[in-house]
């Protein structure tokens, strides 16, 4: 049974993808595989058939797998709340908040659960293929690590080091890296990996060469630069303010319809606007402007993890007066979660704001939300989901979906985060939104498939992975044999 780490220099480095490709590929050659990662730290999540929670990447590489999301693949969440405290989620399910210093009183417990996780997977699949948290090279938090080296020291595993080239010092990441780690750790580096890469490799090849000559570790894969990856980008990064999501394809009709998602501070489940951004002749991009939100032909205000916090800086920003103006003048206007929440008319939140006060929401919805210290999570059959810990406890308005959510003129609010990946819902929806902006130039694509856009997306991963890394090599540097096929 075979495991091995694959750890980044930085945040955002491109770990999960890598992991996702390359649990595509190792899937693709008749293997059994899993991925793991034993913490993870994102308010991107996903929940499992049994109505657990996990981070949304684990949840990708699942599918690379062509596996259902399950909490063993992800232990251990940290939801920030702000920046100093988390929700701590364990095997699933919301164990309350914990700052940085405390963290630690939790460290034994949590070691223990997250190597169980692991063995039960080692014994069940072929492979399993883990996924680091940050950075492995802050020493400091070394003592109470579980997911980069402190898990490879638990579970003897090999690490494989990814860096960003793209954000340029990728052999000073590497050669810090290795350096600033203890001895033991340091044996347990195999291999550099250098993501991201644009231009003539010839031209790099002599710093790898040399930077092998300072580590004695081997540079094993040269991965370039893609195009066109966008499919449940996890970090925050991805979501940056005047990005673009999506593939931007060109329209079927005369017209385009321009969506703005507004970016907030303790943005949630990010990855929801990618459905929309699939679609033919429609641009999305993230924003803090409300020019923007107003000259849109729909405006997203996207799910939160500090729905109090964030509606105070729509309101400091000058955003919720946008929104009321777009919803009083019959302007399309969606509100998945937390941001369906702040177009209530109150919000009783004692559970993550602490306060048993009633506040003003934009009153766009009639309707009053009160936040409850359990956690609702729900997968419904279409592969839509709810997490939250809010609330209807009223409502005066028609229901958007079934008998949930709520609708109000051209404004659409749900708890549902995905429910615009299931194809028809969606082109529904836009349908309606064409039709409220006036875009009657804008044609739907009959044919589009978010489904199989994110198959795509994986395959292209796998494809390059096997392209510019020596997969029979990796394998038996982990234990495998080289092209190893399982018989189902």
């Amino acid at each position: 049974m075979t495991a091995f780490l694959v750890a980044g220099c930085t945040s955002d480095a491109g770990k999960s993808v890598v992991v996702a490709g390359l649990c595509r590929a190792f899937a693709r050659r008749g293997l059994r595989v899993a991925p793991f990662k034993a913490q993870n730290m994102s308010n991107n999540s996903a929940v499992t058939p049994d109505g657990g929670e996990i981070g949304r990447a684990q949840a990708l590489q699942a599918a690379a797998c062509g596996l259902v999301p399950s909490t063993s693949f992800n232990p251990i969440l940290l939801k920030p709340g702000s920046d100093r405290t988390s929700q701590l989620v364990v095997k699933g399910k919301a164990r309350g908040n914990v700052s940085a210093k405390n963290y630690i009183e939790h460290r034994t417990q949590l070691r223990e659960v997250a190597a169980a996780c692991l063995e039960e997977l080692e014994d069940a699949y072929d492979l399993v293929i883990c996924e680091g948290a940050g950075s492995p090279a802050e020493i400091n938090l070394r003592e109470t690590d579980v997911a980069n080296f402190g898990l490879a020291e638990l579970a003897d595993l090999p690490v494989f080091l990814v860096g960003d080239i793209d954000r340029g010092g990728v052999l000073a990441h590497f050669y810090g890296t290795h350096q600033i780690v203890s001895a033991s750790d340091r044996a347990r580096i195999k291999g550099f990996v250098v993501n991201k890469f644009r231009g003539d490799e010839s031209i790099l090849k002599p710093g790898l060469e040399e930077l092998e000559s300072m580590t004695g570790v081997p540079t094993v894969a040269v991965l370039p630069f893609v195009n066109g990856l966008w499919i449940d980008a996890e970090d925050s990064l991805q979501s940056a303010i005047g990005t673009s999501v999506g593939p931007k394809l060109a329209p079927v009709g005369t017209e385009r319809l321009k969506v703005a998602a507004v970016r907030l501070p303790r943005i949630s489940n990010a990855t929801d606007v990618e459905a929309l951004a699939c679609e033919p002749g429609i641009t999305v991009v993230w924003t803090d402007d409300p020019r923007d939100v107003l000259d849109a032909d729909l405006a997203v205000v996207p799910g939160s993890k500090s729905t109090l916090s964030d509606l105070k800086w729509i309101r400091d920003t000058g955003i919720a007066q946008a929104i009321v103006h777009r919803a009083r003048n019959g302007q399309p206007v969606l509100g998945v979660c937390g941001g369906y929440q702040m177009m209530c008319t109150t919000i009783v939140d004692p559970v993550e704001a602490g306060s048993p006060d009633p506040v003003d929401g934009l009153g766009i919805f009639d309707a009053r939300i009160v936040f409850h210290p359990e956690k609702t999570l729900i997968r419904h059959p279409n592969g839509a989901y709810e997490v939250h810990h809010g609330r209807v406890e009223y409502s005066g308005d028609p229901a958007w979906i079934g008998a949930e959510g709520s609708r109000s003129g051209a404004c659409f609010g749900t708890h549902r985060h995905g429910h615009l990946e299931h194809d028809e819902s969606r082109r529904q929806f836009l349908r309606e939104v064409a039709e409220l902006s006036g875009r009657y130039g804008f044609v739907l694509a009959n044919d589009t498939s978010f489904a199989a856009a994110r198959e795509a997306q994986l395959d292209m991963l796998a494809d390059v992975i096997e392209a510019h890394w020596d997969l029979d090599a990796l394998a038996v540097a982990v234990g495998l044999k080289p092209s190893q096929k399982y018989q189902d």
